[in-house]
């Protein structure tokens, strides 16, 4: 098939968005295609009927669950000596608590900046998800922005400013998960990272899923060109926390500002503080 001859005289600008997203979330629904004229060459505009619908479930059913699970094995007798050696003795097991934080402001065409006082207290990492609808719980998209930065403390995390799109930030975000050395990201997560979502002139609409994006950075410094690993304890005291950035295009194909055709704007971004805590077993002790 002759493509250029077929679309000669059609002007394929459809004003629609795709994309994954969370259920009870609005979507994008296309009903219907039209033409309208375009020039008096015969130059016509292919046009999209949108309608704004609400993504839900009615009912649903489990069909099979799975697990991978990393350890290493005991043996028997191995198990048996830890539970003897414990039964008279406490014993610690380090853990992490999450602490979810929503800003007050959201984006603007501008950009993101945005801040808030909250208690720091053996704070490790910062955690950054940048929702599209308040009501978004697990998807999470990137939002396309460079210079973007943390400050709190008197400190900037990372030390430069991010592009949520090179090689730095991707190579940031594999350290800070793990996925560096013996395991591996899995395909989903690398595009998250990695595929962009307008350029200046176009919005992209994906065709795989995008929605499992989140900025980690840990509390680090550089220390004589090493890194130092770290925690913010103001003892629980109020201190602010920023965020900032700029659309790496802005305008009408900023995805993250625009997050349909209708006109809807994101929510405020969320800050999770995670932090390091411990739970404190007592030897079980005989009810009888």
């Amino acid at each position: 098939m002759n493509i250029d001859f077929t679309c000669r005289n059609w002007s394929l600008t459809f004003q629609y968005t795709k994309q994954f997203t969370h259920l009870i979330c609005t979507a994008d629904l296309i009903t219907g295609l039209h033409a309208e004229p375009l020039t008096e060459s015969g130059l016509k505009n292919l046009i999209c009927d949108i309608k704004l619908i609400t993504m839900s479930i009615k009912n649903y059913v489990i069909t099979e669950v799975t697990a991978n699970i990393a350890g290493y094995k005991a043996t028997d007798a191995c198990l048996n000596r830890v539970r003897q050696f414990y039964s008279q003795r406490p014993f610690v097991v380090p853990a992490q608590r999450v602490e979810v934080w929503p800003f007050p402001m959201s984006a603007t065409l501008a950009g993101i900046r945005t801040s808030q006082n909250i208690p720091q207290s053996h704070v490790t990492d910062f955690c950054l998800p940048f929702p599209k609808d308040a009501r978004a719980t697990i998807c999470f998209e990137n939002p396309c922005n460079q210079k973007m930065q943390v400050t709190t403390c008197g400190r900037n995390f990372p030390d430069m400013p991010m592009n949520t799109f090179d090689q730095q930030f991707f190579q940031l975000q594999l350290n800070v998960s793990n996925l560096d050395l013996l395991f591996e990201a899995t395909n989903e997560y690398e595009d998250a990272l990695t595929t962009p979502r307008n350029t200046a002139t176009l919005r992209l609409n994906p065709h795989t899923d995008l929605t499992i994006f989140l900025i980690i950075l840990q509390c680090q410094r550089n220390s004589n060109g090493a890194l130092t690993f770290e925690v913010l304890d103001n003892q629980n005291q109020n201190i602010s926390v920023e965020v900032k950035g700029a659309p790496i295009y802005q305008g009408a194909t900023d995805s993250y500002y625009n997050v349909d055709t209708s006109g809807k704007r994101p929510p405020p971004p969320i800050l999770c503080t995670v932090h390091d805590t411990f739970w404190l077993f007592s030897p079980a002790t005989d009810r009888n």
